[in-house]
């Protein structure tokens, strides 16, 4: 997500019926559209990899996997989003005639961009926690493996287990789906982090 499309509060109608014309896609959230940004070569990677891994396990499973085309609507805070990737479980619930828009996701996931993780991890996952069909978020990580999972619980308390290092298999409990770290980042190059050698060599 970049800037927000509009400063005026839209209603969900107004939404749909330009989001539906444009030819770019855009979030909305508490009355604002917000545009969305290309992602990176390793974000574009990680999604495609996700979503081929995952639907390789999924096979003979009542689930299915759903690119970021998809749009996914929370009816009780009124926010359209377009996950990274989203897995349904059973039959997907639609919110009209025009099947664009998912109101029953299992498992949501986001890739975390250096813009948007903050947003992720906190106003966005707000509002993913208040659609009751959800039983898994995950933040996948672009500058080192790492995968992140949340579980929901009984009394809508949510378990945090983070998986890290190619040799580590994620869990998702809800699509009963354990996936190797090092399939998810097949082929992706991380950058070196900052430290003392780095900055001698900018001085140099």
């Amino acid at each position: 997500m970049t800037h927000a499309a509009t400063e005026p509060r839209w209603t969900d109608a107004e939404y749909l019926a330009f989001e539906r014309a444009s030819d770019v896609r855009h979030e909305y959230l508490d009355g604002i559209v917000y545009g969305m940004s290309g992602g990176s070569v390793a974000h574009a990677l990680l999604t495609a990899q996700l979503t081929a891994e995952v639907g390789l396990r999924l096979r003979g499973k009542p689930c299915r996997p759903y690119s970021a085309d998809l749009r996914v609507h929370n009816a009780e805070t009124g926010a359209y989003t377009y996950p990274d990737l989203t897995i349904v479980c059973g039959e997907p619930r639609v919110l009209d005639e025009q099947r664009d828009t998912l109101l029953n996701p299992t498992v949501v996931v986001e890739v975390l961009s250096p813009s948007t993780e903050a947003y992720d991890r906190s106003r966005k996952f707000a509002h993913y926690r208040r659609i009751p069909s959800l039983r898994d978020y995950i933040l996948v990580s672009q500058e080192a493996p790492i995968i992140e999972v949340f579980s929901r619980r009984e009394g809508d308390t949510w378990l945090y287990t983070p998986y890290e290092g190619l040799d580590a298999s994620a869990e998702v409990p809800s699509i009963g789906c354990t996936v190797p770290l090092a399939d998810i980042y097949a082929g992706v190059s991380f950058e070196p982090p900052a430290g003392p050698d780095a900055a001698a060599k900018e001085r140099a």
